[in-house]
């Protein structure tokens, strides 16, 4: 039997006894898959390479196996390798030169599905090829190797939910022989392939005996997604039968703490009044606080403007470190002589002036009624 014959048959065994491997107690189809094919491929240009004089017979069979992962029913990614099959030629010295390509390939692929069964599906990608020359029936051999892109097309068919056939077209460019440069072709390929997909189809589930449902606290929810039981029949309720409240934001003053002189220092006689904001502050955890820092209208209005956030920043402070209130409650910031409490700068006026006041916010929860 003819060599060639034989190496064709052997591929096409090869793919056939690759594609009945089963996914193991699956229950719906996994990402991937794997498969083969084979068809014909035709080098570009055929008789008109630099170093052809004259063509002699073809081998075009080609052949080719890969694994695929979806990330969705619409894209994935392939690995393969891929054989393009031979040409044979004389070349202007009288010698036979017999040329194939072949390597590895990495590509994207899209599917379009175009009814039920029947899909469209793209791809491009690159190979990683070897371009091997045999000369003169082996006497004389080179190779070489390089990486060409490829796009391709195809239509398939679902023969079942894991089986699919394509009819598929690949046309890979700048197969080429640069160490020598003698060979510089493009590639067009047909063929079909069958791939097979891991995993079961999901089962079809038949629906059980529907139950009318109870609401035994009849606020409109039934007691198989009640989460809140008992809720009073006046209340409003989310789709979990539990209470809808709506939130309500106050704001208190609570006072204000004076300074000294040109100081950013906080009086000992102050601490007492911080720990009992703290303390509230920790019974509620919904409240946050401002703090503002003032000073008197003596001296220079920036610096007075850096002293009273100074001042504002100081009793943030000790609210973070030494009674352990979250930074993000607190908001801090001077107001320098803008704020007086008393206008001018007489003693009276500087020492209610020298200040921080506290403001709290405070969220209070209200059921809605019906």
């Amino acid at each position: 039997m003819d060599l060639k014959i034989m190496n064709n048959t052997a591929k096409v065994i090869l793919l056939a006894s690759m594609l009945p491997f089963v996914a193991n107690a699956a229950q719906e189809l996994t990402p991937w898959y794997v498969g083969g094919g084979i068809g014909a491929n035709n080098y570009e240009p055929n008789c008109d390479v630099k170093t052809m004089k004259s063509c002699g017979k073809d081998d075009p069979y080609a052949w080719d196996v890969f694994a695929g992962y979806l990330f969705n029913d619409y894209f994935g990614v392939e690995l393969g390798y891929r054989d393009l099959g031979r040409a044979e030629w004389v070349d202007y010295a009288n010698k036979m030169n017999d040329v194939g390509g072949k390597g590895m390939t990495l590509g994207v692929v899209g599917f379009w599905p175009i009814a039920d069964l029947w899909s469209l599906s793209a791809e491009t990608g690159l190979m990683n090829y070897l371009l091997s020359n045999n000369k003169e029936y082996g006497s004389e051999y080179y190779s070489d190797s390089g990486i060409a892109p490829y796009v391709g097309a195809s239509i398939g068919y679902n023969i079942s939910k894991n089986l699919k056939l394509q009819a598929k077209y690949r046309r890979y460019e700048g197969l080429d022989e640069d160490k020598w440069n003698t060979l510089a072709m493009d590639s067009n390929y047909w063929g079909f392939e069958l791939s097979y997909r891991f995993g079961t189809p999901a089962p079809t589930v038949v629906a059980p005996t529907v139950v009318a449902a109870i609401d035994s606290d009849n606020d409109g929810v039934t007691d198989d997604i009640d989460r809140c039981a008992d809720t009073p029949t006046t209340f409003k309720v989310d789709l979990k039968g539990c209470t809808i409240y709506a939130e309500t934001t106050k704001q208190r003053d609570i006072g204000s703490i004076q300074f000294a002189n040109n100081s950013s220092v906080v009086k000992m006689e102050s601490y007492e009044r911080i720990e009992k904001l703290a303390t509230y502050m920790h019974l509620d955890p919904k409240t946050t606080v401002f703090i503002s820092g003032h000073a008197s209208d003596v001296g220079k209005a920036d610096y007075n403007m850096e002293l009273s956030d100074s001042r504002a920043k100081a009793i943030a402070q000790i609210l973070v470190e030494q009674y352990d209130i979250a930074p993000s409650r607190i908001e801090a910031k001077g107001f320098g002589i803008t704020q007086p409490i008393i206008e001018g700068n007489s003693a009276e006026a500087n020492k209610v002036n020298r200040r921080i006041e506290v403001h709290i916010t405070e969220v209070t929860k209200e059921a809605l009624t019906k």
